[in-house]
């Protein structure tokens, strides 16, 4: 089944088409990867489908429904949720901390009230906490849950921000380059933590530089080139396919 599906979309800067009429679908619990040469157009696809950034035209279906034009927030609390290439956690909480605002999302009392110790909310922090800490030990490293964000290796952050994001409960996860800034063993270590996380019925979304990351984890690859899609297929016909490897390796019969 489609869990989200983008038609036609458009978006130019000034005279620039960032992303001309790019279409695809995600199959639930899948793991699909967008790839292309920087200026692809592959973060501004992910601004647009949540929300950072409105379209000048197309369709983003999300479960059934359109989302394009909703704020940011109603889109994640739909179930899409979405990390950044940037990790943006809060380095002067702890690990569980940081997850706990994720997890606040679905909250009825809100991150504020919780955070001011308003009457009523006691109960529902404890609550908070727990699931918090059950999603640190889910993605294994509940070992870190007291240990201040910023004091982690770059891999660990990356952890702690993915479990953030699955403390809201998301139906479909969109990762913008995982694994950027992160050695060998830490983008293995990525690359198991999001198949994992398609194997809990999470569909993923991911934009990512690391070719071998690619090939090992995802299911299906859309090529994007100039804004524009030039290929959608299984990972071992991509690699396969005279146009992507032109344009990575600027030989045709490279």
């Amino acid at each position: 089944m489609t869990i989200l599906e983008i038609t036609g979309l458009n978006k130019s800067f000034g005279g620039l088409q960032a992303v001309q009429d790019v279409g695809f679908g995600v199959e639930e619990h899948r793991i699909k990867a967008v790839i292309g040469p920087n200026g692809a157009g592959k973060t501004t696809l992910f601004n647009l489908i949540s929300g950072t950034l409105p379209l000048d035209s197309g369709s983003v279906v999300f479960r059934g429904e359109e989302i394009q034009g909703m704020e940011p927030y109603r889109i994640a609390g739909r179930g899409l949720a979405r990390t950044y290439q940037n990790i943006k956690l809060f380095p002067g909480m702890t690990a569980l901390e940081n997850v706990m605002v994720g997890r606040h999302t679905r909250s009825r009392a809100g991150f504020v009230a919780g955070m001011l110790n308003l009457p009523g909310t006691r109960g529902e922090e404890k609550r908070i906490r727990e699931k918090s800490l059950e999603f640190l030990e889910l993605l294994e490293i509940g070992h870190l849950a007291d240990i201040e964000a910023g004091s982690l290796a770059f891999g660990q952050q990356r952890a702690v921000e993915f479990a953030r994001a699955l403390a809201a409960e998301p139906a479909m996860l969109l990762l913008d380059e995982p694994a950027a800034g992160l050695n060998m063993n830490e983008t293995a270590e990525v690359g198991r933590l999001i198949s994992k996380i398609r194997d809990l019925g999470i569909t993923v979304l991911l934009v990512e530089h690391d070719m071998s990351l690619v090939m090992d984890i995802s299911d299906e690859i859309v090529v994007l080139s100039f804004g524009q899609k030039i290929a959608e297929d299984l990972p071992a016909a991509i690699q396969q396919n005279r146009e992507v490897i032109r344009i990575y390796l600027g030989d045709e019969n490279a």
